[in-house]
Formats: structure tokens, C-alpha cells, sequence
């Protein structure tokens, strides 16, 4: 379309010189202006439909507005943009302010129009690679270790073959972690049994119960009653395999190691069982009694061949820390060795 500009200012309201003064247009409007010539430039509103329906990110809307005609006045269209980015309501705001009125808005999608669910502009936006999966600890992998059932496959084992199943046993998630699983040593066949709770730092790197400065403070108990590993006692833990830290054994853990000692005891009939620790002698008497008030008495063991004494103590480690409770634990050996 053509728009004319007369040679002679055209008269205007005051509400259209401000609005001339605000877009920068008062000096052109009020003196002789050539002949400009705007192509029309129209968009089908349906292409805009589909167009703002299937944008991911669209370009700066574009508004027209036009300017109140009189009779004495030519018709003036002038633009009005918002910021590149603005939603279609801070456009039309931005207009309002101005003092036109907004037309119909076209956004313009930045890629190619295919009529379907593009991806979010949220996704498309998103800086640097993706975040990296957070490496497992030695107790997830504890709680997600594959369980092999114990108690079928120790039924009719022997000893040496009892040997072989804990080397290589997965029951549990302590597998995962070990050096060395500690199936036990000593004398076989024996006379005492000794039971702890697991191994730790210095069993699991050696593969053998009780070593280091814990070791060496039971095998002076134990000479100290006449006794020794090598001839008369045999030595083992409830848990075969280190718990990660040296923490306390957890119920799963001990219920699938479990079978194993049983099995030992069955294999080694031993004429009386000296249990140190608290988990330990919860384990085989079946209580969660304090170590406390089980020690200082005798109890039986019931298996398949009859009942086994058994008493109870506390874990050299402990006496390491406790120094003063050394003196129970002797008691504990003197009427472990005085019973017939």
C-alpha cells in the first residue's frame, strides 16, 4: 500500500503528539515528507497457528499498530517491538504502554515446522554433559550381592570341603569386599572351640582368626588354663568375611553365615565351646541378652549329637580397651577348664 504525506503539516491532537514524540516521529510528521511505499506483509493466521503450537523457541514477536486516522489526517503505520525473547502478553503490554493498540502477534519458530511435539526448549538449553552415574559403595554393593543358599549345600560336608565352600562363598554382600575369607584354625580334632564375632583388619589380610595384638592376648588366656591352638583348640567366627570399617555384623549377614559354624561344631564335636563377644553368644544361644548377664554361668548348646557346654566372655578386643575387665574374663576361662 501507498501512504501519502501532504506537502502542508497536518493539524493533530494532542494525544497524537505525544505519541509522534515518543517513537521518534514528531519532526517527520510535521513537515513535508516524500512518498514512502511499504510492501504489505500478511501471514495466513492458520501457518501462525501452527506455527506458535509447534515452536520450541520462538524469535521477538512482531506487532503492527495503527494509528487513529481522521478525516483531514493520512493513515501512518508504525511498529511496535518488543524485546527479543518477550512472551506474547509483554508484547501487548508493551504496546498498551506506548499508547496503540496491538494487532494480531506472529511468532516465528527458529527451526523447521512439522506439525508435532517439539523437544523442550529446557533440554535444548542444557549446558555441559550429563551427570555421571555416583560410584557404589562397599555397602551398596553389600546390599545388592547376588545370595546363594548355605544350609542345603553344607548339609554333608566334610571339613576340607566345608573349607572350600566358604573360600568361595557369595551369600551374602561381605564377598564383595574381603581378601581372604576366614574359615578357621587349630586343632582338629579338638577339645575347645572358640567362637568370635568376625574377622578383622590383620585376619582378613592373613586368611586366619584371631591374629595381631587381639590374637595374641587369647592365646595367653588360653595358655594360662593349660591350652593352646596348635594341640587343643580350634578357632573361628561367626562371620567369615570382614564387615566393611570392622563394623558390627548385620542379622542377614550372620543368618547366612550361620550354617557354616553350625556345621563346624557338628564336624568338630568339641567337648565344650568358649564364645567371645556379644554377637557371638547371641547367635548361638539364640537371645539378645547383654554380654553381661551371660557370662559367669554354663550353658548348653543343643545339636543333633546332644548338648555342648558353653560359656560365655568377653572379646579380647574389647579387654584391649578395657583393661579392667580382665579379671572376669578370667574367671569366665577358670570355669571353662574346671568343668568334667
Amino acid at each position: 500500500m501507498s501512504l501519502h504525506t501532504p506537502a502542508t503539516a497536518p493539524r493533530v491532537n494532542p494525544l497524537q503528539r505525544i505519541w509522534l514524540r515518543e517513537i521518534g516521529m514528531e519532526r517527520l510528521w510535521l513537515r513535508p515528507a516524500p512518498v514512502v511505499t511499504t510492501p504489505p506483509a500478511t501471514i495466513p493466521v492458520a501457518s501462525a497457528s501452527a506455527d506458535i503450537a509447534s515452536a520450541a523457541t520462538p524469535q521477538a514477536p512482531v506487532s503492527a499498530a495503527v494509528l487513529p486516522a481522521q478525516p483531514s489526517a493520512p493513515v501512518v503505520v508504525a511498529k511496535a517491538t518488543a524485546p527479543a525473547g518477550a512472551a506474547p502478553a509483554a508484547a501487548a503490554a508493551a504496546a498498551a504502554a506506548a499508547g496503540v493498540e496491538p494487532t494480531a502477534q506472529v511468532i516465528v519458530p527458529t527451526g523447521r515446522t512439522t506439525g508435532r511435539p517439539t523437544i523442550p526448549a529446557s533440554i535444548l538449553n542444557r549446558s555441559g554433559p550429563p551427570p555421571r552415574p555416583v560410584p557404589k559403595t562397599v555397602e551398596d554393593e553389600a546390599v545388592e550381592a547376588p545370595r546363594v543358599p548355605v544350609a542345603e549345600a553344607v548339609k554333608n560336608a566334610t571339613l576340607d570341603e566345608l573349607r572350600e565352600q566358604v573360600v568361595a562363598c557369595t551369600a551374602c554382600g561381605l564377598c564383595q569386599g574381603r581378601r581372604h575369607a576366614v574359615f578357621g584354625q587349630g586343632a582338629t580334632p579338638t577339645r575347645w572351640l572358640v567362637v568370635g564375632e568376625a574377622p578383622g583388619e590383620q585376619e582378613d589380610r592373613q586368611g586366619h582368626p584371631f591374629v595381631g595384638r587381639s590374637g595374641q592376648l587369647l592365646d595367653a588366656m588360653l595358655a594360662a588354663v593349660g591350652m593352646s591352638r596348635d594341640t587343643d583348640v580350634f578357632i573361628t567366627n561367626v562371620i567369615k568375611c570382614r564387615p566393611p570399617g570392622n563394623r558390627n555384623p548385620k542379622p542377614e549377614e550372620i543368618a547366612s553365615c550361620s550354617p557354616y559354624l553350625m556345621r563346624q561344631i557338628a564336624l568338630l564335636k568339641p567337648e565344650r565351646i568358649l564364645v567371645l563377644g556379644r554377637f557371638a553368644a547371641q547367635t548361638l544361644l539364640g537371645t539378645d541378652a547383654t554380654i553381661g548377664s551371660l557370662r559367669g554361668r554354663v550353658h548348653q548348646l543343643k545339636t543333633d549329637d546332644g548338648e555342648i557346654p558353653l560359656i560365655v566372655s568377653y572379646h579380647p578386643a574389647y579387654l584391649l580397651r578395657s583393661p579392667s575387665e580382665k579379671a572376669r574374663a578370667w574367671q569366665d576361662l577358670k570355669l571353662a577348664s574346671q568343668m568334667v
